[in-house]
């Protein structure tokens, strides 16, 4: 008991430093503090629901989906989890605007591997167009115009992961690489040592020449009028001219660099325009394979919102619908660890009550009139997650039969009398089949 209490107070503490490394916009340092805090204290829902809002933070909403999903699983009442997972779910596009962000981003990290750099710049670019967010997405393009010696656009992807991650180790220091190449680091450092180098002029720093004394009246007038006389003709031989000079030099130089910057655009723009087309042809396979890759129904996503709506009709005791969905969802997908336990339970639960379910449903519709169809379809479904039951086999035989389509009800009284010649309805598939 007293190692459970110990426990719990470090995580508390590890959660409380979390926090404040969060308000600070720390996030990455806050992340790890969390993580420790979970570490001693699963339970601890504060440091897990804060963990997903940092990861949704961050453009990572896969994960913070799963630290919701498994905050719901350990405490079901009360829990701000379901208000972060209900807002996630209603922000119309948010959910698939996201899941296409994680594809193009692994996306671009193989083009990457792949030393496919062009096509892997145009694809962060696009995606962080639409979900400028993604840190690590930021930080993937700001490495390639690194590798690019582009480092002022490095410097931009930075600084846009480092508004949403001021801390993060990683950006400061590619933003290090970057400050360096375009001569930043430098200026700030001269500024830094100036400011500690100067100090303000004391009275008793003032220092008066031996040679000085006071004048009188006159000689104050004489000496003003000399000056002003002297002023007017230094202003009129050496100014004017300098001045003159130095405004024509200044508007030289200006027009100079302007030429310069404009040339130096004109070249980057026949570059890049020579890179698009000689990317045309690649650009448009890879865009054939995201098509390819992107599926409402399947994305990452789609089997984490199937999984939280499981849970909602566990919870609601809506058997039919969590069977229903069971079956559509790829749990593969969700074994990734933190989720094994979760899943493990719902396919044990599925295996037992989940095929009857979907077979009395089936049955019901085979009692409706023209409800052969609907029947074929939740006997099939019940088969998904038990094949070898022969009672939905010779029922879908039936529904096929009714549907009037002969040939493949056969093939199912086939199956029934070959293989489960023991059962009651190895006898009645012989009837159908007229043996």
């Amino acid at each position: 008991m007293e190692t459970v209490q110990r426990n719990r107070q470090i995580a508390n503490a590890y959660y409380n430093l979390g926090l404040e490394k969060a308000k600070e916009r720390d996030l990455t340092g806050a992340v790890a503090e969390l993580k420790r805090s979970l570490r001693f204290d699963k339970f601890q829902t504060d440091a897990r629901n804060l963990l997903g809002l940092i990861y949704n933070e961050l453009g990572e909403v896969g994960a913070a989906l799963t630290q919701w999903v498994i905050s719901m699983n350990l405490q079901e009442t009360n829990n701000l989890a379901e208000e972060y997972l209900n807002k996630v779910r209603n922000a119309r596009g948010y959910l698939e605007v996201a899941d296409q962000a994680a594809k193009k981003y692994n996306q671009a990290l193989i083009y990457a591997r792949n030393e496919n750099e062009d096509l892997a710049v145009l694809l962060l670019m696009r995606m962080l167009d639409e979900f400028p967010s993604y840190v690590k997405a930021q930080q993937l393009l700001a490495l390639l115009y690194v590798h690019q010696e582009d480092y002022i656009k490095a410097g931009r992807c930075l600084y846009q992961a480092m508004k949403i991650d001021k801390y993060n180790p990683l950006a400061q220091r590619y933003m290090m690489l970057a400050k360096k190449n375009t001569g930043r680091a430098e200026v700030e450092k001269r500024k830094l040592k100036n400011a500690f180098s100067h100090r303000q002029m004391q009275d008793d720093d003032i220092i008066l020449p031996p040679s000085y004394k006071e004048n009188t009246g006159w000689q104050s007038v004489l000496n003003i009028l000399v000056g002003l006389v002297l002023g007017a003709m230094v202003i009129f031989f050496l100014v004017m001219p300098a001045s003159t000079e130095a405004m024509n030099g200044k508007h030289n130089r200006e027009l100079r660099e302007q030429l310069e910057q404009l040339n130096q655009r004109n070249i980057e723009i026949d570059q890049l325009n020579g890179q698009l087309e000689d990317a045309r042809g690649a650009q448009e396979s890879a865009e054939a394979s995201l098509a390819a890759l992107v599926s409402d129904n399947g994305g990452v996503l789609s089997q984490y919102q199937n999984l939280v709506k499981i849970l909602q009709a566990y919870r609601d005791e809506d058997m039919r619908t969590a069977a229903l969905l069971y079956v559509t969802t790829d749990m593969a997908v969700l074994e990734d660890g933190v989720l094994n336990a979760t899943v493990e339970w719902i396919h044990g639960d599925m295996a037992q009550n989940g095929y009857e379910i979907l077979m009395v449903m089936g049955d019901e519709a085979m009692n409706r009139r023209e409800g052969a169809v609907q029947a074929i379809d939740l006997y099939q479904k019940s088969l998904q997650i038990r094949s070898d039951n022969p009672e939905v086999i010779y029922k879908l035989g039936m529904a096929y039969k009714a549907s009037g389509d002969e040939d493949t009800a056969n093939r199912f009284f086939g199956d029934v009398i070959m293989n489960y010649h023991d059962s009651d309805y190895a006898e009645d598939a012989k009837i159908e089949r007229g043996y």
